[in-house]
């Protein structure tokens, strides 16, 4: 039963995609990604009981389920939840039952952090109908979402989709010695994101990229100790070819190919200009190692990526942990033709911008297919 008389709450968060640095967060190295103009809407209010009503009309499903102290999950990553569980946890109470509609356009299960997204609106949502309400920063919403979805399952991702979502524009993101995160702001018009239709095959990329890598670096720490990552040079990889197999060692060069594509976008991105023309390269550049070392692309994303290169975007790559789900190419003169040509090969594109991080709206939103 609906509160009579309580305002209706709308919040939104958006997607995001990883400009540079897929697969490096875990290895300590840096990454930045950018949040995007497809975004997930939740609009509600109290209820008069203790219900917790969520209407999924996106996916066609529904799920409730009562306040309590401790909620029980009833599957694996139960987000919904365990969104609730954290926010009681840090002293958050609710008195009062909710009912909640979402609907979004980011594409779903395609790399594109949707999931980290409805967290992040979530809680944007919750702390607004708390019993007692209180003031919490991007950053601080960032982290609560990064809580909830990994931390509280033990999962293996990193904080960069929940920071993206809740902060928004393109952010720098560094993990060792300690996490921190900071905002870069330059323009860099339109982009075409991708999505190939194709799911995801997570486990079987990380098998090859994150365990083979880290068993490259624990190798070379045998013979020595001292190495790091984010110190070792392109010039001194090669000392270290003869103790890794041939696929460790391409990982190892990507990798560090990699962090200098970060570093010299981040010092790119510091300017009062950007160059679109070096950094559609350093897109380009990345994919190769994405593509090649890495493995993490597919025939369809390939073809995707050439075409919307041939159509006159000046960059393109894969976008998230690759396997399937999406692409995107810098497109800032000709976005619709790229968009075109991404479609004839069996994508769907979507035009995109850079945008906002979490928000409350000021009325439902209208949502573009």
């Amino acid at each position: 039963m609906l509160q009579k008389d309580n305002p209706m709450v709308n919040v939104s968060a958006p997607g995001r995609i990883c400009l540079f640095g897929e697969h490096q967060d875990y290895l300590g190295l840096p990454v930045i990604a950018a949040a995007i103009s497809r975004r997930i809407y939740l609009t509600g209010q109290q209820r008069a009981d203790k219900q917790i009503i969520l209407n999924l009309p996106d996916i066609a499903s529904k799920e409730s389920f009562e306040l309590a102290p401790k909620i029980e999950y009833q599957k694996d990553r139960d987000y919904l939840r365990s969104t609730l569980n954290v926010l009681q946890r840090r002293g958050f109470t609710f008195s009062q039952g909710l009912e909640v509609t979402v609907r979004g356009n980011i594409p779903i299960n395609s790399g594109t952090s949707s999931s980290s997204a409805l967290i992040v609106a979530w809680i944007k949502f919750l702390i607004q109908l708390t019993d007692n309400p209180k003031q919490l920063s991007a950053k601080e919403i960032g982290e609560l979402a990064n809580a909830a979805e990994v931390l509280e399952f033990g999962e293996p991702g990193g904080i960069m989709d929940h920071y993206s979502s809740a902060i928004g524009h393109i952010i720098y993101l560094e993990s060792d010695p300690v996490v921190k995160v900071g905002k870069l702001k330059p323009h860099l018009g339109t982009f075409v994101l991708g999505d190939s239709q194709e799911p995801k095959d997570t486990i079987t990329i990380l098998k090859h990229v994150k365990f083979g890598m880290l068993q490259a670096i624990q190798k070379i720490k045998t013979h020595h100790p001292a190495f790091n990552l984010q110190q070792v040079t392109a010039a001194e990889a090669d000392s270290f070819r003869s103790l890794l197999t041939p696929d460790e060692f391409s990982l190892f060069q990507s990798n560090i190919s990699d962090r200098d594509i970060v570093r010299q976008a981040k010092k790119m991105f510091l300017q009062d200009q950007v160059d679109s023309k070096l950094f559609g390269q350093l897109l380009n550049q990345h994919q190769n190692n994405l593509r090649d070392a890495k493995r993490i692309s597919t025939p369809k994303i390939n073809a995707m990526i050439n075409a919307a290169l041939e159509a006159g975007a000046l960059g393109a790559k894969i976008n998230g942990s690759g396997g399937g789900g999406c692409m995107f190419a810098y497109g800032p003169e000709n976005p619709e033709i790229v968009a075109e040509a991404i479609e004839r090969q069996g994508g769907k594109a979507y035009i995109i911008t850079v945008d906002e991080g979490v928000r409350t709206e000021t009325g439902p939103e209208t949502i573009k297919a």
